[in-house]
């Protein structure tokens, strides 16, 4: 009964996290422009719902945020994108 109070003890190791650096993949990659007929590459920005992701999720920057949001808009508008789904991915 003489342990040593101070001494913890864990069934797993605790994990730390790393966090990557964000950044904005349009930037990166020099897109000037978000084409809303590529129904494929906005659904990187979406959930399973069919949420648009935020900013501090996908690390880009408020200009080409709002070029997706429009994309992405204008996408369900033509029906190349779903409003609303159970399981988009």
């Amino acid at each position: 009964m003489a342990q040593n109070q101070s001494e913890i003890r864990y069934l797993t190791p605790p994990s730390v996290e790393i966090k990557k650096k964000k950044y904005c993949r349009f930037k990166k990659n020099k897109i000037k422009y978000v084409d809303y007929k590529d129904p494929e590459f906005l659904k990187r920005f979406l959930n399973e719902q069919g949420k648009i992701l935020p900013r501090r999720l996908t690390g880009t920057s408020l200009k080409y945020q709002r070029k997706v949001a429009k994309a992405v808009k204008r996408a369900r508008h033509l029906a190349l994108l779903p409003y609303v789904t159970d399981l988009m991915k």
